[in-house]
């Protein structure tokens, strides 16, 4: 394929790769991707998201570089959007070639983020979830809650979810969509009642506030809690006395203060870098009874493994079509002479 002509993967086309592979079989080599990429942790270049901020949401970008492919992410959050019909998050990605600078691959992200966001979540529950751990309460029923369900299935090995969310609708439509997915599903009136029995926990409420969807005594000794739904300046889930009493891990710390939960604690307060775990650098779960708390807020590198892995599976597959995204004029020093001959063309 020519350097001017970009594979573009729409949604029509991210749809049909889903399908082709299965979304749990996507989300388990996803999180392969992501821990593969983890344990090279040091190869990437590593900063903050770039955060645009406003009275209704939130506007970032994603970027990162392992020296030989650069990767990027546009992604919103936008919680009021429900109300109009319109989805909370959307996204599209970019890799790039170091090399050259040139775009390798476009692709919608919205869809792509959600099966790399549930892949990420259960890829730390593997690492620090309580052995034979098959129960999980899912508190937060929206766009996330089926990808979440399927990905702890797939590569946790959970059987039964509790779920419950503050609009019963959300609740029956994810029972809805995961009919017929082998999962047992119990529907509840409240997070409490949702939490008896589960050795996961997992929220991913969407609602953009400093919340307390769960408090302190709700939590009890083994549990492991996936936070997934806070995730940047001001929106929280869990009360603070819950992070006192668990054993931290998050993804990038310099990001996760100031997105995560643990923008609650003191800028000094210890956690563990989940690549540490990974890598075998860092404990993860030391005992039975541990509380351990995976501060998910999302990083560029985990995007990175999500387009890296979609890339790859291109090279074999036609879900994408060709874009002519990039000027090719004959001389590389005549960008305006191109102008001109397609003027002329043109006439």
């Amino acid at each position: 394929m020519s350097l001017n002509i970009v594979p573009f993967v729409s949604v029509d086309n991210m749809m049909k790769l889903v399908h082709h592979l299965g979304p749990e079989r996507m989300m388990t080599e996803i999180a392969a991707y992501i821990e593969a990429d983890f344990r090279r942790w040091e190869s990437f270049d590593k900063t903050p998201r770039v955060a645009s901020h406003s009275d209704v949401g939130v506007i970032e970008l994603m970027p990162t570089s392992d020296g030989e492919m650069y990767g990027f992410k546009y992604v919103n959050g936008h919680p009021k959007n429900t109300r109009e019909g319109l989805q909370t998050v959307t996204a599209f990605g970019l890799l790039a070639e170091v090399q050259t600078g040139y775009p390798i691959l476009l692709t919608e992200m919205t869809i792509l983020t959600a099966l790399r966001t549930a892949a990420m979540s259960a890829l730390a529950a593997k690492h620090l979830a309580p052995e034979g751990a098959t129960t999980m309460a899912l508190i937060g029923n929206g766009a996330q809650a089926e990808f979440q369900a399927l990905a702890f299935r797939a590569i946790c090995g959970v059987t039964h979810v509790r779920l419950y969310d503050s609009d019963p609708a959300a609740t029956r439509k994810c029972i809805r969509n995961l009919a017929g997915s082998g999962l047992t599903l119990t529907p509840c009136t409240s997070a409490e009642e949702a939490m008896e029995g589960a050795e996961i926990i997992t929220t991913c409420t969407a609602d953009k506030q400093l919340a307390t969807i769960l408090t302190d005594n709700m939590v009890g000794p083994g549990t492991h809690i996936n936070a997934v739904g806070g995730d940047c300046p001001g929106k929280t889930e869990l009360h603070h006395d819950i992070l006192l009493r668990s054993a931290i891990f998050v993804e990038y710390p310099p990001q996760t203060r100031i997105e995560g939960e643990i923008q609650q604690l003191a800028p000094d307060h210890p956690v563990t870098e989940l690549w540490q775990v990974i890598t075998g650098q860092a404990e993860g779960r030391t005992d039975a009874r541990q509380i351990t708390l995976f501060d998910s807020v999302g990083f560029a590198i985990e995007d990175f493994s999500a387009l890296r892995y979609v890339h790859d599976q291109l090279k074999t597959l036609p879900y994408s079509e060709p874009l002519d995204m990039i000027a090719d004029p004959d001389d590389p020093r005549d960008l305006y002479g191109m102008l001109l001959r397609a003027k002329a063309k043109a006439a």
